[in-house]
């Protein structure tokens, strides 16, 4: 796998809180508080601070290839077999740490949401929205994935809801093992909803198990009716598609029939809603998702 997507070997991950400074280093005015080494996730780092956490990507000791360098390697005619034994290796391991996840949040009381799409779909502004009209009625925090910075968990912050960001470098993905440590860093509280915004791309993310309850897909207008068709894998294993940024259908050239009948071919179990984060319409059944699958608080 990761002779394909080009996965970095490490990812940093900051948590920023509601009224919190952001670090200098993701373009804040303060200085972060932790600018050393490795920072072991869950290990004196409470909410309220700045913990800055290095997660080491567990397939990158397999990388048979130098993201650095610009020469190609000449082709062996074993490659093929080495390939299929790594993508194994690299998702048996990633799925292991899911299921991990998955038992973690659930003794927890909390629902876990992979939110995926390609980039500029309006993932960032749809939790920015929901965060606003669900505070005091619905506990929401952000697991925030991007390559570099942290313009987008500085906007959910600001909505808001606290946020773990993780700068994946190169890497197109974040993994079981990253969002891990950013639970542990997030401590979401029992009867709530973490939701995992992942890196903006329609091919990697769909390939990784994070330990997840749900997958939901943004599929913008803007970016065509095409999508179904030229990435099914993202779409297949989708409980939710939310076609978003409807407001701009007038002024876009989007099949919306046929778009429907795309989804239908490739995922017939999801639920499709039309969305707007923008003018609000169908945002009131997008939040009735979410309160039909919150569990109740732990007790």
């Amino acid at each position: 796998m990761c002779g394909t997507c080009g996965c970095s070997s490490a990812a940093v991950i900051t948590v920023l809180a509601p009224g919190r400074p952001v670090p200098a280093w993701l373009g804040g005015a303060a200085r972060a508080d932790h600018a050393h080494g490795r920072t072991v996730p869950g290990h004196g780092h409470g909410p309220a601070g700045h913990a800055l956490l290095t997660a080491e990507h567990e397939h990158h000791l397999d990388h048979p290839h130098d993201l650095h360098s610009g020469l190609m390697p000449v082709p062996d005619p074993q490659d093929a077999a080495r390939t299929i034994q790594l993508q194994q290796k690299v998702l048996a391991k990633n799925d292991e740490l899911a299921e991990g996840n998955r038992q973690w949040l659930r003794d927890r009381g909390v629902l876990a949401i992979n939110l995926m799409s390609s980039p500029g779909s309006g993932k960032t502004t749809l939790l920015e929205r929901t965060s606003r009209e669900l505070a005091g009625k619905l506990s929401l925090s952000v697991i925030e994935g991007d390559q570099e910075t942290a313009l987008d968990a500085k906007r959910i912050q600001a909505a808001g809801s606290r946020v773990v960001q993780i700068n994946t470098g190169v890497g197109c993905h974040l993994d079981a093992e990253m969002v891990a440590s950013g639970l542990r860093g997030l401590d979401p509280p029992s009867g709530s909803i973490v939701v995992i915004e992942n890196v903006g791309n329609l091919v990697c993310p769909a390939l990784f198990d994070l330990g997840e309850h749900a997958r939901v897909v943004l599929a913008s207008v803007t970016e065509g009716d095409d999508k179904p068709r030229k990435y099914p894998h993202m779409f297949r294993r989708a409980d939710l598609i939310l076609v978003s940024k409807t407001d701009l259908l007038p002024y876009v050239d989007f099949d919306s029939k046929r778009h429907a009948a795309d989804v239908r071919k490739t995922a017939p179990d999801a639920l499709m809603l039309q969305v707007s984060a923008a003018t609000g319409a169908g945002m009131n059944e997008w939040f009735a998702w979410l309160r039909r699958r919150t569990p109740a608080p732990h007790e």
